[in-house]
């Protein structure tokens, strides 16, 4: 049966005629929307911000977590503590995707590998040697690495990492359509760069190696008594990519503010990574110029911060992870929204990677431990 969604369209009272552009005198836009910006929606303006809540009583709330104060992992299981990504600390996760927070002490002393779906790994803080299947590739800090899934791999550093871990589970990254623009657009796919059968790669080949295989999240060791990343050779279009957010371009209007889906990285099934970069800001009198209000209508919002200053947010730190599930708006802090029309600055500096998944999410107990439970709250400070 095919079906469609209601066609009416309809225009009340006082309103702009284009969204987060020419907003009513005094007025804040919310838009509430269907499929995450890409269905129907309606903006309506309001003469108070959407988010002058005075508190939550229950569940729901925004949450905010500060994966720095995460200790890392004492798994007795392994020799290094915290040197598997397999001891990573899980703060979300649901039935198509697991949110996790890896500190690696010391390079990994066992391959991994990931039988229940893709992983992308976000390097948060420092560099690392990645030999896998396909090869050897160089990491640095701020690369994506996406490691298809049942890839087994390892990473080698002289100095400790941290890096984010987003589980397409049962499921397989893609590249987002870009539309209009064309695939060249955000990046170009000759930008990503994969593991070559390199020198690096052919030395390391000579060793009795376990790999620690994740299979509907219980794990069982294989041992072998040589090193399985042994190819001479391989051909293909199934491989592990890097991308450094330092090469993403971003889409930009002087005139109207992009929802956030315009910098969309990476897709799987009922999930959607993004990455926020430096960009000029809008110039248009008439253009918002932070993000505007909207509904958690069908999507949980994940937001991890990397670098940089915020500018929508108050009091968050590079390294803090923000929730906001589905059932309330959402937008800028009270002193970020003093500059809806007008910045001080001629661009943003912050970097970030969002998540928005299809279905809801569950915080763990790690991550309870680590919340920021004031953050609710930092809605109510009144603007200056």
């Amino acid at each position: 049966m095919s079906k469609h969604y209601i066609p009416v369209r309809h225009v009340e009272g006082q309103t702009g005629r284009q969204a987060h552009c020419d907003l009513p005198s005094g007025s804040y836009e919310r838009e509430l929307g269907k499929e995450g910006f890409f269905g129907p929606a309606t903006h309506m303006y309001h003469p108070r911000p959407p988010t002058g809540w005075t508190g939550f009583d229950g569940p729901l709330s925004p949450r905010a977590y500060d994966a720095n104060k995460l200790s890392a992992s004492s798994d007795s299981s392994a020799s290094t503590p915290g040197s598997s990504p397999w001891q990573a600390t899980e703060l979300l996760s649901n039935a198509h995707c697991s949110v996790r927070f890896w500190q690696a002490a010391e390079s990994m002393q066992q391959l991994a590998r990931n039988a229940d779906g893709d992983e992308l790994l976000f390097l948060h803080s420092g560099n690392a040697e990645l030999y896998c299947d396909y090869g050897h590739l160089s990491l640095r800090q701020g690369d994506y690495l996406m490691l298809p899934r049942s890839t087994m791999w390892r990473l080698e550093h002289s100095q400790p990492i941290q890096a984010l871990l987003i589980e397409a589970t049962n499921s397989s990254y893609m590249l987002p359509d870009k539309g209009l623009v064309g695939p060249h657009a955000i990046f170009d796919p000759a930008r990503l760069d994969v593991p070559a059968l390199d020198t690096n790669f052919k030395a390391q080949q000579d060793v009795a190696t376990d790999v620690v295989v994740k299979r509907q999240q219980q794990l069982t060791t294989i041992h072998y008594p040589h090193n399985p990343l042994d190819a001479i050779g391989w051909h293909g279009d199934l491989m592990p990519v890097r991308i450094n957010w330092r090469d993403i371009r971003p889409l930009m209007s002087h005139r109207y503010h992009l929802p956030p889906s315009a910098h969309a990285t990476f897709v799987a099934n009922r999930i959607v990574v993004c990455t926020f970069v430096p960009r000029p800001f809008e110039t248009d009198p008439g253009a918002i110029k932070v993000p505007f209000f909207h509904n958690n209508d069908d999507f949980d919002e994940v937001i991890f911060y990397h670098a940089g200053e915020f500018f929508s947010r108050d009091n968050i730190h590079p390294g803090m992870l923000t929730w906001h599930p589905c059932g309330f708006t959402h937008g800028p802090h009270p002193q970020a929204l003093n500059n809806m029309l007008e910045q001080k600055t001629p661009g943003t500096n912050e970097v970030a990677v969002m998540l928005d998944t299809r279905d809801a999410l569950t915080a763990s107990a790690e991550a309870e431990a680590v919340e920021w439970r004031e953050y609710a709250a930092s809605w109510q400070r009144p603007q200056q």
